[in-house]
Parts: C-alpha cells; structure tokens; sequence
C-alpha cells in the first residue's frame, strides 16, 4: 500500500498540499456520499494514510521502513511504530478520537460544504454530545486581520468574532457550536501556511538599473529596493509582513515575487539607445576574449 499514492500527491508533498488532498479524498469517497462496495474500505486507507504521512515522526518511518513500520510480527514491532485502527459494529464511530485535519469526525468534513456566507451544516450523522456545524465565508483580508461578522443562528441574532489568522477549512468554536471558515481567494495575494506571496511588476530597465517600488502588504504599502541586475523571478522577502497565526504571536514572511516586463512597442528613440548598448556589450566580450 502506497501512502502517498493514495493521497495522490509526492513525497514532498507540504502539510498543506496533504491536508488539501486528505479532503479532497475523503469527500469523493465518504460512505455517506459514495455508494459503491469499496467506499467503506478505500475511506478507511484514506484516513490511515493521512494519519501516518502527517505526523512528522510516522513518516519518516515510514519514507525508510514502509509499512513494515508499522507491523508486528509475533507481537514484535518491526519499526518504530504501531498503528491499529479500531472497528466498531452497530453503528459505531471507528474515527472516534482521531484528529483527521483539524476535524474530530471525518465525518464533520462535509459541513463545510453546505452552501456560501454563514449556513447550516447538519451533522452527517445524529449522535450524543454531537455539536451543530455552520459554515461562514469571508475574505481572503478578513481571515488574515480577524473580522466580525452579525449572523442569524435559529431566528436569534449574534455577533461572530473570528480570529486573526483564520485559514480556508479552519474550524472555530462558539459556545454550543462550531463554524467552519471558508476564505474567497483574493486577487493580490496567495497564502501557504503563515507566508503570503504577491507578485509586482518591474520594468526591465529597471530591473538592469535598480529601482525602489511600493509593494502591497497586508497593512500599509512599504518600499522595497530592487537592486541593480535584478533578475526575471527573482523572489525577495519582507520578514514579519506574513499572517500572524491565531491566538498567537508568530507571524510568517511576505514573498514578492520581481516579474521583470520587456516592452513590446520601442519608439526609435528607444530603439536606437538599445542598439548602442548592445554595440557596447559585443566590444566587451570581444575585448575579454583577447585576455
């Protein structure tokens, strides 16, 4: 068995492109959802293979040992692991107690689906002690700076407060129920993890020259210098200008992506000062040829 086959992704695969496609997964192949004979089994590898590949010790032992990892043999171990996964009839959880990206019941997963803005979730299953799930949507700015949101729940009217740091599937806990936010993807700027990457424009002179440009942040623009020689993709960093996670202090990196633009119209002006330098280039390398 193939974890990350499974998984469909590669071995360097990050936590969130894991989580991505844990979801991904889960949701195609849900017994509740997937009807045919297989679900039930392909759901259960599905959930063990994200449970090993994202625990950072598991899949180590697992990239060296395989699966041997995590078999006995005549109740020896043959890794340094164990794994067991509990059955249960009549109805009962087998995921009970098993974290499966940030849902407690891999069978929660799905809440998050039902429908846009804030909405009822109804639980997939009824069970005892089970929490009422909703889902709230807002922008990719309100996830990063915290937001308040005032929604109907049961013909009662409240104020939401979700923290600063908030990610796409992240699961928030009011009093009685839970909120899942789902965050709309935002035109500037790209997110992984804690870094956000956005991408800024530089002109090819430039780039050749140096120059300072004004780079969007989640704050107030800054000034950022672009040194002479700059290079097409050159990617810099502004330490600290990232999403602060929630309930903490540690904030990750912004990551400006130089996208250096070569004009596509020259007057003859600009033309014929392109030409002397490329003139000026040649004799160089003819004259450190002769060296």
């Amino acid at each position: 068995m193939d974890y990350y086959q499974i998984l469909g992704v590669s071995k360097s695969a990050s936590d969130q492109e894991l989580k991505a496609a844990y979801r991904k997964q889960a949701l195609q192949w849900h017994p509740d959802r997937n009807k045919s004979a297989q679900a039930t089994e392909k759901f259960k590898e599905i959930n063990k293979a994200y449970e090993i590949l994202s625990d950072p010790q598991k899949k180590q032992a697992y990239d060296q040992y395989g699966e041997n990892a995590f078999k006995g043999s005549q109740g020896q171990q043959q890794g340094p692991f164990t794994y067991s996964y509990r059955s249960y009839g009549n109805g009962g959880n087998p995921f009970e107690g098993t974290d499966f990206a940030g849902f407690t019941d891999p069978f929660e997963i799905f809440e998050q689906f039902f429908g846009g803005g804030f909405s009822a979730g109804p639980s997939a299953r009824s069970g005892r002690g089970r929490r009422q799930v909703y889902s709230l949507q807002i922008s990719f700015m309100e996830a990063a700076k915290g937001t308040e949101k005032r929604v109907d729940i049961g013909g009662k009217s409240m104020t939401i407060k979700v923290p600063a740091g908030v990610d796409d599937g992240s699961r928030v806990r009011f009093g009685d129920f839970d909120i899942v936010i789902s965050v709309e993807k935002d035109k500037t700027f790209q997110r992984d993890g804690l870094n956000i990457y956005v991408e800024v424009d530089v002109d090819f002179v430039d780039a050749t020259l140096g120059t300072t440009i004004i780079v969007p942040t989640l704050g107030e623009p800054v000034s950022l210098k672009v040194p002479a020689g700059t290079q097409p993709d050159t990617v810099m960093r502004l330490r600290g200008h990232g999403i602060t996670e929630p309930h903490g202090s540690r904030a990750g990196d912004e990551y400006v992506h130089i996208k250096v633009k070569v004009p596509t119209k020259l007057s003859g002006k600009q033309k014929e000062i392109l030409e002397s330098l490329r003139d000026a280039s040649e004799r160089d390398k003819k004259r450190s040829g002769w060296f």
